[in-house]
């Protein structure tokens, strides 16, 4: 087949992924063979493919090729979260284009067109995901409200309540004023914010206090202090007040325990309260409680016993608890508050203040804290055995780190709201009569037997709960409901991939998906649902920032595959992508891998070059013999690659995994292998050794072929004919063999002597062209016999002649503890060849002091590992031959 010039990798990929995909290599089936299973972390359905989904897939397609190619049964299951508040804001804005507000729609109304932006929109992220080459099994493609898996979701909500796990409770949330919906804490972005501090002046009550047993008295003292002083970033929740919280050894409010003060305008007389809750040295040690409006006040209310004012409405906006400012949004109420504080008095001064903000992941608006009825799981009746099987490693994590951060959270694990405000999504299974009793049942017939036997009475209607389960209430049985294993039990699909193999995906999500999927499978299958987890890191700018649409710094990826080729693309973000660290992105990386691409391409037009040049004489050519060594090694090579490759891959180290590829690729065969075995211009080369090297490129591409799929299924079909069905992708790896030691280190010193003389050629301004006649003292004549046609065909010898001395009138050089003599027919400068020696030796000598110092430091000697000791001594060896032949090189001059 003729090549084009440049490999063009936009035909390529449509060519191949059409290709593969017709032939089902994609596809699994049960069969006898081992499973490697992988099951994708859902994208939302209302996403697009970006940096973070790049490194994800691409890790797991590598897993998945390379366990296809190692015989396995590899099942890559694709699909898509609902992602309930995400698709339902989108839904909202498109109907918001047609005019249609939300709330003139019934619930089915909504759904209607709901599933109708589903259809329409849904899965392009998947067929993105096309584009970067993902061998995913599409004949399996799951969608976490497809009919089988929401009633599994909906099942699974009534076992858990029937067992005990479940409750409906009022506690504090996450609420996202915009969305008007709780959020998991997953879901909220933390910013630093600049903000306002502001320091308010509360009054103090001087006539009443209360007493340790709770009686109230008069206090017949009289204080010189009218206000106590307390900071904060929120003034427009003051109206929510119902306590001042002073640490009881904070001596400035020693005397103000038990007294009372007024909220300024509102003059609600709120306690004064003690607790070590309180930091002395922040702010002015007096904090205002506001148990509606934060966290950690509302413990202290709980703890104290504290009245509950809630001041919004589900909006942002004040009801009229706060009565002052009512209907306003909380915003535009801390804008008017100041001046109406400033007004009366109560605005001491205004500082400005940095910290950190909660943000909707989705809506961006500010998180407002929340007491609100919800469903809660109660953590800590099913979390156990998902601690135990991570603590004993039958889930092993990877890199190790995350394992004490997942036993943390873990160990003091908290329990999870799973309702939300919304209409996408899988709706709660509770029913309620007109007074708000409930009961929870799969279905409204259900229901209303269930209520007859709990509360004793008939009814013939009951109203379902509006709110729909936290996405990731569905996503975490995602590794056994992909196959069905809770809507169909036991199936041959469930027993065959379940447990999956390995799980890819970023550590953000370690407890809201990984920990929840790991109880899940624990209490449904009684099983884990995967064997490893693989944590990514976060692909960063070359500044260290977070890849976001909002910094404008988060490439389109689609325009990246398109102007690099979706290989490049792929090496571009393993290249730099250790586990579970962050990586530095930058577009220099996809021009490596384009590089990359050409070297490839490139290397295969020199071999087909050599394909009508073959020769199989009877004697064979000359170049048989010259490029036995080579052969010989870069088979050798190619088996100490392949074991270092494979204990690569068992760490989870793929991004050193490709650098060792790219190595043995660029390095030992381009730069090395092939200059080797090339034969002279216009001659021939041997027919075996032609065909062992058509055999090397095969082996590398199929090495390669995991990381980069399309340029390697391109020249394995281009280096010769196949037979149907020959394909890469398919091709079982052969067999790492044992790599023989001496034939390395004879190509290794090969390579230096090598770049030694030419480095000589250059310094001395002998021209390519130019043959030279080399002499060689060695002690070791046997093994450079081995390697002299192909060293003198490299260094343009036109001769190699073994010597037991200096010869005289020749450039000399030291390579280890052998010298090499370079006769020309141009005049030898000794000088300049005296002061390089001089220079070597000088270095040489530097050296040597400093391994010297290390092997004389007992401590070293006596802690450091034998085998870095015996390196060290080894060096010291070295540098004493060499000085030795140096010194006698300097000596003949």
């Amino acid at each position: 087949m003729e090549l084009s010039k440049n490999f063009e990798h936009q035909a390529s990929e449509q060519k191949w992924y059409s290709y593969w995909n017709e032939r089902k290599y994609y596809n699994s089936t049960p069969d006898d063979r081992e499973p490697y299973t992988v099951v994708i972390p859902p994208p939302n359905v209302t996403g697009v493919l970006h940096m973070g989904h790049c490194l994800n897939n691409t890790i797991q397609d590598v897993l998945v090729r390379r366990a296809r190619m190692q015989g396995k049964n590899a099942c890559w299951v694709p699909g898509t979260d609902h992602a309930s508040i995400a698709t339902e804001a989108k839904v909202v804005q498109m109907l918001r284009e047609k005019g249609i507000q939300k709330a003139s729609l019934s619930r089915d109304e909504f759904l209607k067109y709901a599933w109708e932006w589903k259809e329409k929109y849904g899965g392009i992220i998947l067929q993105q995901l096309k584009k970067l080459g993902c061998s995913l099994d599409w004949e399996r493609t799951s969608f976490t409200m497809d009919p089988d898996y929401y009633q599994s979701v909906i099942n699974v909500f009534v076992d858990l309540y029937n067992k005990g796990y479940l409750y409906r409770g009022k506690r504090m949330i996450n609420w996202d004023v915009k969305a008007k919906t709780a959020l998991s804490d997953e879901e909220v972005i933390r910013k630093e914010t600049q903000q306002k501090l502001y320091h308010l002046k509360y009054r103090i009550d001087h006539g009443q206090q209360t007493t340790d047993d709770g009686n109230t008295t008069v206090d017949s003292g009289q204080s010189t202090e009218d206000f106590i002083t307390i900071a904060t970033v929120r003034p427009e929740t003051i109206m929510g007040d119902t306590a001042i919280c002073v640490h009881p050894k904070d001596e400035r409010y020693a005397h103000l325990h038990g007294k009372f003060a007024f909220v300024p305008l509102i003059n609600r007389r709120i306690p004064i309260i003690t607790d070590d809750y309180v930091t002395m040295d922040f702010g002015t040690g007096a904090l205002k409680v506001t148990p509606a409006h934060d966290m950690n006040d509302y413990q202290l209310g709980q703890k104290h016993n504290l009245e509950v004012v809630d001041i919004f409405n589900e909006d942002g906006t004040l009801n009229e608890e706060a009565q002052i400012l009512i209907g306003e949004d909380r915003f535009e109420a801390r804008k008017k508050i100041i001046p109406m504080l400033e007004a009366d008095g109560y605005l001491i001064k205004t500082e400005d203040y940095t910290s950190e903000v909660g943000y909707s992941e989705r809506t961006d608006a500010v998180v407002e804290p929340r007491l609100s009825l919800q469903w809660w799981v109660d953590m800590k009746k099913i979390s156990g055995p998902a601690l135990d099987v991570v603590m004993n490693e039958d889930i092993k994590f990877y890199p190790a780190k995350f394992k004490n951060l997942y036993r943390h959270w873990m160990e003091n694990i908290k329990d999870w709201c799973i309702s939300r405000q919304l209409w996408w999504g899988h709706r709660i299974p509770a029913w309620y009569d007109a007074e708000g009793n409930y009961v929870v049942a799969v279905s409204h017939e259900e229901a209303l037997k269930q209520y007859e036997t709990k509360f004793g009475k008939s009814i013939t209607q009951l109203s379902q709960d509006e709110d729909c389960l936290d996405t990731w209430f569905s996503s975490w049985l995602w590794p056994f409901e992909v196959f069905k294993g809770y809507s169909n039990p036991g199936n041959a699909d469930v027993q065959y991939y379940y447990p999956t193999n390995t799980l890819v995906t970023a550590p953000e999500i370690i407890f809201f998906w990984v920990a929840r999927m790991i109880m899940a499978g624990m209490e449904y299958q009684k099983e884990i649902p995967f064997k490893e987890v693989y944590f990514t890191g976060i692909v960063r700018d070359k500044q260290g920032r977070k890849m976001s649409k909002s910094l404008g710094n988060s490439p389109d990826l689609l325009e990246l595959i398109d102007k690099y080729g979706a290989d490049a693309c792929r090496f571009g973000i393993l290249i730099s992508s250790p586990a579970g660290n962050d990586l530095l992105w930058d577009e220099g990386s996809n021009e490596q891998g384009r590089n990359f691409n050409n070297k490839l391409w490139n290397a295969l037009k020199l071999v087909k070059m050599w394909e009508g040049r073959q020769t199989t004489t009877d004697n064979g050519p000359q170049t048989t013999v010259e490029n036995n060594f080579a052969v010989e090694w870069f088979g050798n090579r190619l088996n100490e690659a392949k074991t270092e490759i494979n204990q690569l891959f068992k760490e989870f180290r793929l991004s050193e995994a490709l650098k060792t590829i790219y190595s043995l690729i660029w390095d030992d065969f381009c730069s090395w292998y092939l200059e080797w075995v090339k034969p002279g211009f216009e001659q021939p080369i041997d027919a075996e050794v032609y065909a062992k090297t058509v055999a090397y490129f095969e082996e590398l591409m199929q090495l390669l072929h995991p990381f980069m799929p399309f340029i390697t299924e391109e020249i394995y079909h281009a280096l010769k004919e196949r037979a149907a069905g020959d394909d890469i992708i398919i091709k079982q790896y052969a067999t790492a063999g044992t790599a023989n030691a001496e034939v390395l280190q004879l190509a290794a010193q090969l390579k230096e002597v090598i770049s030694s003389l030419r480095d000589v050629r250059v310094k001395n301004q002998i021209k390519p062209k130019e043959a030279i006649k080399l002499s060689i003292e060695t002690a070791n004549d046997a093994s450079y016999k081995r390697i002299a046609s192909i060293l003198q065909k490299q260094v343009n010898a036109e001769s190699i002649d073994f010597v037991s001395a200096a010869v005289a009138g020749t450039i000399s050089t030291v390579v280890q503890k052998d010298k090499f003599y370079i006769a020309t027919e141009q005049a030898i400068d000794t000088s300049s060849q005296k002061e390089q020696l001089l220079k070597d030796l000088d270095y040489l000598k530097g050296f040597l002091v400093s391994v010297e110092k290390k092997l004389g430091n007992e401590r070293f000697v006596q802690n450091a590992k034998p085998e870095v000791v015996d390196v060290e001594r080894k060096k010291k060896a070295d540098a004493e031959a060499k000085i030795k032949a140096i010194e006698e090189s300097l000596a003949s001059l």
